[in-house]
């Protein structure tokens, strides 16, 4: 196990294209998000390629991040004393989840593998070493990634590499669901799990109730941190602030739900409770935190994943705030 970690953190930049860190008002929410007491972001972002089956991954220049709007955001971000976790991502342009990139297991599928892997290593190591010049704190090297997974051999080559970039912490960020599908994760310092578990059992569900939705869970996954010896870190959390979302905590997309702050606050409040004291849990990176935040009177009417100005936003900041753990 590595030394004692832990990262009071929320997601912020995701969804915002070229130029959008640099604009006051991402500045004036990176100050807002600091005032919830969290002391780290991941800093997210993507890049596309075209479809699941392509084989190359570019930069467009129309949407993705800059690497001066990158350094722009990680020094504003240590301005306000937050440590930085760089976070590229890839989406797929047609629409399909970026877990179905892959290809056949078969003769042909070997060559798409390998120059998939190619440009994906290509990719990765070109935020590594924006991340060692900016001094990022840790970097993530995938994201729920779950077709390629399985491709041990590609992976562990990728990690070398980046070890030679970078020498800060590693972390992947796998999927809920699929801890048993990564078999290299003694390769990285951390387990990074998307932990969008459906915990409660109905909408508008109890605390109570979602402890034990949590109390289900904790088992496989301090199981998986015993196997490889490492902490676990949610490098994704969260549900919208709609009825229902908690037995959904992934949904972005059903507008139709109404507003339920109760529900939203129930889900982190039983996330921090069931893992906050657990010896092999490393922390929270919450999803996810807007460069550009509503008004604070809107907080009321706001059904997606974003805490400002309501309870959920009060529940993190009493335990970002009023708990001992100490951070990297």
């Amino acid at each position: 196990m590595t030394s004692r970690s832990f990262f009071k953190g929320m997601t912020f930049g995701w969804g915002a294209k070229r130029g959008e860190y640099r604009q006051p008002y991402a500045v004036d929410s990176l100050r807002k998000l600091r005032e919830t007491g969290s002391e780290w972001i991941a800093l997210s972002f993507w890049t596309y390629q075209d479809r699941v089956y392509s084989t190359s991954i570019t930069f467009d220049y129309g949407y993705t991040m800059t690497d001066r709007d990158i350094a722009f955001a990680v020094k504003e971000a240590k301005a306000q004393g937050l440590k930085v976790c760089l976070k590229p991502v890839v989406n797929s342009r047609d629409g399909i989840w970026r877990a179905h990139i892959g290809f056949p297991d078969d003769a042909k599928g070997a060559t798409y593998w390998d120059e998939w892997f190619e440009s994906y290593t290509n990719f990765v190591c070109h935020y590594a070493e924006l991340a060692e010049e900016l001094g990022c704190e840790m970097f993530c090297i995938g994201c729920e990634m779950v077709r390629t997974e399985a491709k041990s051999r590609y992976w562990r080559a990728l990690i070398e590499k980046v070890r030679g970039i970078y020498s800060g912490p590693i972390i992947y960020n796998g999927n809920h669901g699929k801890e048993e599908g990564i078999d290299w994760f003694d390769a990285v310092d951390f387990i990074g799990m998307s932990a969008y578990y459906p915990v409660a059992k109905q909408p508008g569900d109890s605390l109570a109730s979602m402890l034990e939705g949590w109390a289900a869970q904790k088992p496989k996954l301090a199981a998986l941190s015993r196997k490889f010896g490492k902490p676990v870190v949610f490098m994704e959390i969260g549900c919208r602030s709609a009825l229902g979302c908690a037995t959904m905590p992934w949904d972005f997309e059903h507008d139709e739900l109404p507003f339920h702050e109760e529900e939203q606050a129930n889900f982190y409040q039983s996330a921090l409770q069931s893992f906050w004291d657990e010896p092999w849990f490393a922390g929270f990176f919450w999803w996810d935190w807007s460069t550009k935040l509503y008004e604070l009177e809107e907080a009321p009417a706001n059904r997606g994943f974003d805490i400002y100005g309501k309870k959920a936003g009060d529940v993190l900041k009493a335990y970002y705030a009023g708990k001992k753990r100490v951070g990297v």
